[in-house]
């Protein structure tokens, strides 16, 4: 009797993450129907890959620098030339071309028009490194983590799909980037936190404690805003955004904010997981404590979290600004000019922001699992 329960819970479990499962991949299909406008005249230019066999003329000096354009010959391994031999040039930039050697792989700018063929050098062919650390590191993610890495995985890969076929079709629409990213915060966190610690009580406060602390984080950084003047139209690449805003009308004021999000996600659900699991199991050995005692023991917990996990994201945009920290320093610029430039002010928001996100998710997350694990014991959560 008790095993016919048990397999009769395990179907409609898994009954219900198959029709969640379906409604998902029809809501991403139907995204995804979208007709982009085409920005750039690309009739007949493709990206192909090769394989260096010659050099033909060298651009390497003395002094080891390079100056100039290579001769190289490529044989072609892909696209309409695929077989044949090509002789093209390889520039010297360092944002493209490659100091090619005889066997590199290297991806190839081909025009194709009629019997007339201009070709060259991109770049070096990346690919398979790329690919290879990514297999690498969910790997070593799967190996050391147990059947909780390959959870992690999962739900890391699910997090770049919501990202990459929900989240950008959404905004380039025209929808709210700010908006859009709190949805999809809420979904990874909900999917992610699932398939990490099941339907449980540890689970709801861990997701209930991340979205909190995501939102915190949005609200910070909007207030920011609305005190300096600083807004999503101050970012070093606006140039580029006004052309997509003046022809599919993307919000491209809320793209800082929704970034924010994005990026603060992974430190707050950390931060959240592990305070509704610390006091899980506070709990569990004791039955009899007390709301407010409980709320003492998750703050202690949370407390010797927050002198390491407030740093993450400081240190994370900190680093990430690295280049433009050096140039002020370089060029001895004055005190007033760095601390009112737009950059100073972005990576501060940034950083601030999100830390302010995962300082304060450790009272949301130890207050739900407060209520929940000590305050209402009959709450029952299953599938």
């Amino acid at each position: 009797m008790k095993m016919d329960q048990a397999l009769k819970k395990q179907v409609k479990k898994y009954a219900v993450m198959t029709v969640i499962m379906l409604i998902m991949a029809l809501a991403v299909i139907k995204v995804n129907q979208v007709n982009k406008t085409q920005l750039v005249n690309c009739t007949g230019q493709t990206f192909e890959t090769g394989k260096v066999i010659r050099i033909l003329e060298d651009n390497i000096q003395e002094d080891g620098m390079r100056v100039g354009q290579q001769s190289v010959v490529v044989k072609m391994t892909s696209g309409v030339k695929k077989g044949q031999e090509l002789t093209t040039t390889s520039s010297a930039g360092y944002l493209f071309g490659a100091a090619c050697k005889v066997g590199m792989r290297v991806v190839v700018l081909q025009s194709v028009a009629g019997d007339s063929v201009i070709t060259s050098v991109y770049s070096m062919d990346r690919k398979e490194v790329i690919i290879g650390f990514v297999v690498l590191y969910l790997l070593v993610l799967c190996l050391v983590g147990g059947m909780q890495g390959v959870k992690g995985a999962l739900g890391l890969i699910f997090t770049f799909g919501a990202i990459l076929f929900i989240y950008l079709p959404v905004v380039y629409m025209g929808y709210s980037p700010f908006w859009t990213a709190v949805f999809i915060c809420a979904v990874t966190t909900a999917v992610t936190m699932y398939l990490i610690g099941g339907a449980s009580k540890k689970t709801v406060c861990a997701v209930a404690g991340t979205i909190t602390g995501v939102l915190i984080a949005g609200i910070t950084a909007t207030v920011f805003s609305k005190f300096s003047g600083i807004t999503g139209w101050n970012v070093s690449d606006i140039e580029s955004l006004l052309t997509l805003y003046e022809t599919n009308n993307i919000q491209v004021g809320g793209l800082l904010f929704s970034g924010l999000l994005i990026s603060t996600l992974g430190a707050v659900m950390d931060v959240a997981m592990s305070i509704s699991s610390a006091m899980k199991e506070i709990y569990d050995q004791n039955h009899d404590i007390s709301r407010m005692q409980l709320i003492r023991a998750g703050m202690r917990v949370g407390r010797d979290m927050m002198g390491t996990d407030s740093n993450t994201l400081i240190l994370a945009f900190a680093g990430s600004s690295v280049s433009m920290l050096i140039m002020d320093y370089a060029y001895h610029l004055p005190y007033f000019q760095i601390i009112n430039s737009n950059n100073i002010g972005i990576a501060l928001m940034q950083g601030l922001s999100g830390s302010f996100g995962i300082v304060l998710s450790v009272p949301a997350t130890v207050a739900f699992a407060a209520w929940i694990y000590a305050g209402t014991n009959k709450i029952h959560i299953s599938f």
